[in-house]
């Protein structure tokens, strides 16, 4: 499983997943110094440390190297998602709260995501699913979320099938590289 990615990684990776071609440290550079003050050699440190880490290719071109996302995020969101239900000791219960923090929207997004996977489900078992994805139960209202908690997840990531390690990331046991230009 992947550690979550620190707030520059974030940055950058939003970049390269949103323009979804190869792009090279110049133009991430560029799009970043639009919201902030940053150096060349510290967006070339971490595009360095994404590298080492799986979570980009890169390809050289010239002098520079052209880099590409390994995997999407969705992909990054569901393993982070499974990683934090996994660590659990009460699976259902933190299923229960966590459908408690999503939005009617997301709650959808949910349904549509298990109409999805179920025909998958029924092609690889014999079984017949005994779960129908209308029978997910309208969540009650969540508690505010506590003063300094992450806001609740959203669903514009769509559903995700993989985790990066699918995509042949490794599992974030790489060196986190020196410097704040990894976190």
């Amino acid at each position: 499983m992947p550690r979550p990615l620190g707030e520059l990684e974030d940055a950058v990776m939003t970049r390269v997943w949103e323009w979804n071609r190869p792009v090279t440290v110049r133009e991430v550079l560029e799009d970043l110094q639009q919201e902030r003050s940053i150096a060349y050699t510290t967006v070339m440190t971490v595009m360095d440390n994404l590298h080492q880490k799986g979570w980009v290719r890169r390809e050289a071109e010239g002098r520079a190297y052209r880099y590409t996302a390994v995997s999407t995020r969705a992909a990054y969101s569901a393993a982070l998602m499974n990683e934090a239900w996994s660590t659990s000791d009460n699976p259902a219960a933190a299923l229960v709260a966590f459908f408690g923090m999503m939005s009617a929207e997301q709650r959808e997004a949910l349904r549509d995501a298990v109409r999805i996977v179920q025909p998958q489900e029924a092609q690889q078992s014999p079984e017949p699913s005994s779960a129908s994805p209308d029978a997910l139960p309208a969540a009650p209202p969540a508690d505010p979320p506590a003063a300094g908690s992450a806001p609740p997840p959203t669903a514009s990531d769509g559903p995700g099938a993989a985790g990066p390690e699918a995509a042949g990331a490794p599992s974030g046991e790489a060196d986190e590289g020196s410097g704040a230009a990894g976190r």
